[in-house]
């Protein structure tokens, strides 16, 4: 009999599908509702998020912080559970004290999805889509779902049509890029999109154009998502140390071009004429008329890998050949 060796019980590796969710905005919470009523109100979208992973046929492996993982055997299923959990927190309002008139929305919820064989070790599971849904997570920003393709797939046609490609990313930890896509809201759902293209207002933007250093190109609002990165592979490549591979993307949704970072260093932003410099860290923010994009430091530094930007109307610009 040999002793101090644990035998480790080791399913075969099966197909299932990996869900990654986190809530954001606890810490403001405390600090807004006082630790009671934070708690309590942390504690219920806590017990939400799992009842809707046990009613959609999925189960909760384990929590995270302010989150959890969970498994499902239908990618379908998960969609839908992860589409629930999102509607669901919007209907949870925190109370704020009663010296103060106004409701205060409670969390928000970011979330990742990966499909793909992994194996069940002790009521936990392991295999690269775990590792590429964690990843996944790390760069989805608040109210925001990033999945496969692998997942995305596998789903039927009405599913599949409300996520948009996001580009080929790359994830700490993986030499090659990861096709991700974005789940989108039914209320800016294709539908919606269709709409705006075909009776935009003339004050609606056309086109953005970026410039760095000696690369001037100008894009369209029907153009895929615009990765600014260090990476040969990103749209908008930018060699510099401090960039990330894929360190921000741009893209067109609801009339509007959106700066979302997906960095450890941080993007910048100062529009023309304004002193303040806006930070984001895994967050999104709309631009508008012109000014300046810093990766992986601020504008304040003159070494800082910055790019101009100016959000276009070609009713009265008219790009040149060699930008498309």
């Amino acid at each position: 009999m040999r002793h101090g060796r644990k035998i480790i019980d080791m399913s075969s590796p099966v197909e299932r599908t990996i869900l990654f969710v986190d809530l954001r905005g606890s810490t403001a919470l405390y600090l807004s509702l006082g630790n009671t009523q934070a708690a309590s109100v942390v504690t219920q979208s806590m017990t939400l998020l799992q009842q809707i992973v046990a009613h959609s046929g999925g189960r909760v492996v384990k929590k995270l912080g302010d989150g959890l993982m969970a498994v499902f055997d239908d990618p379908e299923r998960c969609v839908f559970a992860t589409e629930e959990m999102h509607t669901s927190l919007d209907r949870i309002v925190a109370l704020p004290e009663a010296d103060t008139p106004r409701r205060t929305t409670a969390l928000k919820l970011k979330a990742a999805l990966a499909l793909g064989e992994m194996v069940e070790v002790e009521d936990d599971w392991f295999g690269d889509a775990v590792n590429v849904a964690a990843r996944l997570l790390d760069l989805a920003s608040d109210s925001e779902t990033l999945a496969t393709e692998s997942l995305v797939n596998r789903l039927d046609s009405d599913q599949r049509e409300r996520f948009r490609s996001l580009d080929k990313l790359h994830l700490r930890g993986r030499k090659e890029p990861v096709q991700v896509y974005r789940m989108e809201a039914r209320r800016f759902g294709d539908t919606v999109s269709t709409q705006f293209q075909e009776a935009r207002h003339s004050d609606l933007p056309d086109g953005l154009r970026l410039t760095w250093m000696d690369d001037t190109r100008v894009f369209a609002v029907d153009t895929p998502p615009i990765v600014l990165g260090r990476s040969p592979q990103a749209m908008y490549c930018i060699d510099d140390s401090r960039v990330s591979r894929s360190h921000a993307r741009i893209e067109y949704h609801g009339g509007h071009f959106q700066l979302t970072d997906l960095s450890y260093n941080g993007t910048f932003v100062r529009f023309a004429h304004e002193e303040q410099v806006l930070t984001l860290k895994r967050s999104t923010c709309t631009l508008h008329g012109t000014g300046t994009i810093s990766l992986g430091a601020g504008p304040t530094d003159q070494t800082a890998a910055s790019v101009q930007f100016e959000v276009l109307s070609f009713s009265d610009t008219v790009p040149r050949g060699d930008d498309d």
